[in-house]
């Protein structure tokens, strides 16, 4: 099982992985990120990325202005940055998105503890699911997300799910 809490893993993973490593330790995400808790999430660290996928750091955020004062101060001249605020699920976040050198990247943020947000709950259910199911339903995956598809829309197709895919996900935690 890969320690996605550690990004080491990345370091000898496929060449996006090993990109994603080197683009992180360029902009010092996980490093000037480090008081909110920064986990990478999403589809580079399970292998399911497609071209334009970007690097998504979740955080656990308390205190919006801050947060919004450090990544602004950080991150804020990169081409396209974007910072917003918005409600998901009934509770506030902050976005913050921006073009790195080799990928897009977002910052989330919200008042949940990072293990707890569910783009890593997530990507847990997916990564055990892409192990346990192999390499062709990996594929299915991919194909999915080349024509478009988000991550957890495709994985409920290709599982035949029904209802809200971010939802019923979850349902396949334990």
């Amino acid at each position: 099982m890969i320690d996605f809490l550690n990004l080491a893993y990345l370091r000898n993973g496929s060449a996006p992985q090993q990109l994603a490593f080197r683009e992180l330790v360029h902009l010092r995400l996980m490093e000037r990120l480090a008081r909110w808790d920064p986990l990478l999430v999403g589809t580079v660290p399970i292998g399911i990325d497609v071209s334009g996928s970007d690097l998504d750091v979740i955080c656990e955020v308390d205190d919006f202005e801050e947060f919004a004062q450090v990544v602004e101060r950080f991150y804020g001249q990169q081409p396209a940055f974007c910072l917003t605020h918005k409600k998901i699920r009934d509770r506030w976040c902050i976005v913050a998105s921006f073009q790195g050198e080799h990928f897009p990247v977002e910052l989330f943020g919200q008042a949940v503890p990072t293990q707890g947000q569910y783009a890593y709950r997530h990507m847990l259910v997916e990564h055990r699911l892409l192990e346990e199911l192999g390499d062709a339903f990996r594929q299915q995956i991919v194909a999915l997300k080349k024509a478009g598809y988000k991550t957890e829309p495709a994985f409920a197709k290709v599982l035949g799910l029904e209802g809200d895919p971010y939802e019923i996900l979850l349902s396949l935690e334990k």
